[in-house]
């Protein structure tokens, strides 16, 4: 997509059928501005304006984020649980993955003749069923507290973040990647998306919410700006 420069910064400008102008800066520093269609130039130039300061401190955020390491699912390796590191020990026999916290290794079982993509996948299958083992306490222990309940929710793998919340359906999706990082990283983004139900924005009343709700929210939310999800990974949880 051609850049436009606005503001003394290089944008990519996309028009499409929208109510408000949207701001989102993405890992690598590069700048996406989404705005209705008919929005005069110098509408978009005083939104940028305006916004300089925040798109700054969010390059440089992501220039200090951690990328993730490339992993081939071979013994030795050291994986993540919980933020806590575990050795891959890869063995022989039909799928399945058992955790040793004793010994701190992630035991993972394959057929011999096992792709890197099969392997990923079982190693997947596990930290979805932990997920989904933890998401319901989850729930009971927040939603009294925020004051709104999800009809459903739902665990995937997301490359942009680390949750999202259909707020018609009162649907809320968690990153798969989350059972990877500290419990409390998880139960940020469960409060962040039941904080939605109560206010779709991420403006002042959302943010004033989230402390009423989890006084220590921008811990958590530090602890996962560290990490790249991937290239093109926003700043937050939807």
């Amino acid at each position: 997509m051609p850049l436009t420069t606005i503001a003394g910064l290089e944008i990519d400008l996309v028009r499409k059928r929208m109510r408000s102008l949207r701001l989102t800066v993405y890992a690598g520093g590069r700048i996406r501005v989404a705005v209705p269609l008919n929005t005069p130039v110098a509408a978009v130039e005083q939104f940028i304006a305006a916004r300089h300061a925040w798109i700054e401190k969010h390059q440089q955020q992501f220039a200090t984020r951690e990328p993730q390491p490339s992993l081939q699912y071979t013994s030795g390796e050291q994986h993540p649980y919980q933020s806590r590191s575990y050795e891959l020990v890869v063995e022989t026999g039909r799928a399945h993955v058992t955790l040793d916290e004793a010994a701190r290794q992630i035991r993972l079982r394959v057929p011999t003749d096992s792709t890197l993509a099969q392997r990923e996948a079982v190693m997947a299958a596990f930290y979805r069923q932990q997920l989904k083992q933890l998401v319901p306490e989850l729930l009971l222990k927040w939603e009294p507290v925020v004051g709104r309940q999800a009809a459903t929710w739902g665990v995937k793998q997301m490359r942009t973040r680390w949750g999202t919340c259909n707020i018609g359906a009162r649907r809320i999706w968690l990153n798969l990647e989350l059972m990877k990082r500290p419990l409390p990283c998880l139960e940020y983004v469960v409060v962040h998306e039941l904080t939605h139900l109560h206010e779709r924005l991420h403006n002042a009343r959302f943010w004033s919410l989230m402390d009423q709700f989890m006084p220590d929210w921008r811990t958590h939310k530090a602890e996962l700006n560290r990490i790249h999800l991937a290239p093109g990974t926003p700043a937050d949880a939807d």
